[in-house]
């Protein structure tokens, strides 16, 4: 089975965003730093993220090994580490 596409990565992304922080995160550009962009993005949010797209793509953040304040701080990189993700596991 093929890895998703980058677009579609976003797209699926964006959803997880909305449901938590609604009309920011639809207009939110994909290189816009989530922490500025979307109001209350504090840490409890951004590791409430990380497991919403660990759920979402059915992968496992090694929050160890992967700089994850990196890969998790916008939109285009998240969507980046998820497809790394993806192909690894379809290797």
């Amino acid at each position: 089975m093929p890895a998703p596409d980058q677009t579609d990565i976003q797209a699926r992304v964006r959803t997880l965003l909305e449901k938590r922080f609604g009309e920011a995160a639809r207009a939110l550009p994909a290189d816009a730093d989530l922490s500025g962009a979307l109001p209350g993005f504090d840490s409890l949010a951004a590791l409430e993220y990380v497991t919403a797209v660990e759920g979402e793509f059915g992968i496992e953040v090694d929050f160890v090994g992967d700089d994850v304040r990196y890969w998790f701080s916008t939109l285009e990189r998240t969507a980046a580490y998820v497809r790394e993700c993806a192909e690894d596991q379809a290797a």
